[in-house]
């Protein structure tokens, strides 16, 4: 399997998910939606304790994991591979998930946890780790990075890249610094 990620998940969560007989008003008009879609997920009941934010912080989430200009597989690695780096195990968990919805393969998965160095990495893949790994420890792609990037993506996709990784950090911070824990049935880290 990938490297040993020892997670620093907290035993508990920091800010406890809203219970839904304690909803507000607020919290249930952000709510409801996932409720009736079954994706009531422990990241968006914790996030619920801040209703303007979480509405506001929905609305550019949605367009990063909805509306993003790059193909799913592709925007998946990039947000497997910051929640890796972030050692985000809930974010990780739940893009297991996705990603394979979205066509990655348990050797994918393998190797975006290795990383940009991983044995049989095709070249794009190479380049979108090394870019979410820049992106991690510099803030900033290099210039033969985001050059062999703009050879493959158009301007938009380029954005959509870097706010998606931007975004992800994001959420792993949060979903570490409140102890947003694993939803029933939802694997962190391989073992």
């Amino acid at each position: 399997m990938s490297p040993d990620r020892p997670s620093h998940r907290l035993p508990r969560p920091r800010i406890e998910p809203v219970k839904r007989a304690d909803w507000t008003p607020a919290q249930e008009a952000i709510l409801a939606p996932y409720e009736r879609s079954g994706r009531l997920w422990n990241v968006f009941t914790t996030f619920a304790n801040h209703p303007d934010l979480a509405r506001d912080w929905l609305t550019f989430a949605t367009h990063v994991l909805r509306r993003n200009t790059l193909p799913p597989r592709e925007r998946e690695l990039i947000i497997l591979r910051i929640g890796w780096l972030c050692n985000a195990e809930y974010e990780w968990g739940q893009h297991v998930r996705m990603g394979e919805v979205a066509g990655l393969t348990d050797h994918d998965i393998e190797r975006i946890a290795i990383g940009p160095g991983a044995a049989g990495l095709n070249d794009h893949d190479r380049l979108l780790l090394t870019a979410v790994d820049e992106l991690h420890a510099q803030a900033m792609l290099s210039t033969e990075t985001w050059n062999a990037l703009a050879a493959i993506y158009d301007q938009k996709q380029m954005m959509d890249l870097v706010f998606t990784v931007g975004q992800y950090n994001l959420v792993s911070m949060a979903l570490n610094s409140f102890g947003v824990q694993l939803d029933e049935g939802l694997e962190g880290f391989p073992q």
